[in-house]
């Protein structure tokens, strides 16, 4: 089993002219930890990534890989590897030599890094595929291809851009899954970027999201999720409400849970009218859209038969309530 590498940044900034992508971020990923880095377009998530790749200079600041400062060291000589959100594999080659590249460039010998090359695809279910060119693979099966080529050099870190963005969401699901396998069962570090907070939630030990070139928090993806820091967070992972200061007494801006909302007269001790704006059946739960005056895009989640043993429509005035419990004080 290969051994992770801790990453850290220190006051990482990039510049491209006089735009800033990333501003004077830091951040510590330990030996070993699954992180994804997430935001929305443009927040730096990518830049970042390719810093700690060495496909982009460093404006100021500094990278760590391993306790050693690369800051100037190629991408060859950092331990990392990268996937590509394309993939990238050689059209003209098959799986087996698509995997063996990277060592056929370092001079190891054929049958060795074939032999090497086949047992990547058998960690990654791909082995019987072995001579099959990519057009004739399915995406999440290129996808696997493009995974076993970045693990054969054994690299400490492996970062991934996006890597699940191309697949339907069944099969995103389950490459997750096996994303997550894979991380148990080598023992590396990851970097995840993505957009998807599901995807994040379901991986990461370690959640970072960004906003403008900065964290705006970092942490467990429960940590995030039950304690956002800031107003940002709170909307951008989702499941929240959004409070404005002054619309509960006494109380500044701060968030609550859209499952821990109830409507009625008996909902919690802090109430609020609003009307109902959309209405969205999921199965097991209903998602209701409220207007309500200092709480842009107020949701509420209610379980299935909690919603139809008391159903309400859209047009419909309500009362909805929570717990003083359940807020959560936001940074103003």
């Amino acid at each position: 089993m290969t051994t992770g590498a801790a990453v850290e940044l220190i006051k990482l900034r990039k510049a491209y002219g006089a735009t800033v992508a990333v501003d004077g971020i830091d951040l510590r990923v330990p030996a070993g930890s699954y992180c994804c880095l997430l935001g929305p377009s443009g927040c730096g998530k990518t830049s970042t990534l390719r810093m700690i790749a060495g496909h982009e200079d460093i404006t100021d600041g500094d990278l760590l890989i391993g306790g050693t400062v690369v800051n100037g060291e190629p991408p060859a000589r950092r331990g990392t590897a990268m996937m590509f959100q394309s993939y990238a594999l050689f059209p003209h080659l098959d799986c087996t030599d698509n995997v063996a590249f990277s060592l056929k460039m370092k001079g190891v010998a054929k049958d060795e890094r074939r032999r090497r090359a086949r047992e990547m695809l058998d960690l990654v279910d791909m082995g019987a595929y072995a001579g099959r060119l990519p057009a004739q693979l399915s995406g999440g099966q290129q996808q696997r291809v493009a995974l076993a080529r970045a693990l054969i050099t054994h690299p400490g870190v492996l970062l991934l851009d996006e890597p699940l963005s191309a697949l339907d969401p069944f099969l995103r699901i389950r490459m997750r899954e096996e994303l997550k396998r894979l991380h148990r069962d080598i023992g590396i570090t990851f970097i995840h970027v993505t957009h998807s907070q599901t995807e994040a939630m379901a991986l990461s030990d370690i959640a970072v999201v960004m906003n403008g070139g900065r964290i705006e928090q970092a942490g467990p993806p429960r940590e995030l999720f039950n304690r956002p820091r800031t107003a940002f967070v709170a909307r951008f992972i989702g499941g929240h409400n959004v409070i404005e200061a002054g619309v509960i007494p006494d109380a500044g801006p701060c968030a609550v849970r859209a499952d821990r909302i109830r409507l009625g007269a008996g909902g919690g001790d802090i109430q609020v009218e609003g009307t109902v704006r959309s209405l969205e059946y999921h199965g097991s739960t209903v998602h209701l859209g409220l207007d309500v005056a200092g709480a842009p895009d107020f949701a509420v989640v209610l379980d299935e038969a909690g919603y139809f043993a008391a159903p309400v429509t859209v047009g419909d005035t309500v009362r909805a309530g929570w717990s003083r419990s359940d807020v959560h004080p936001l940074a103003a």
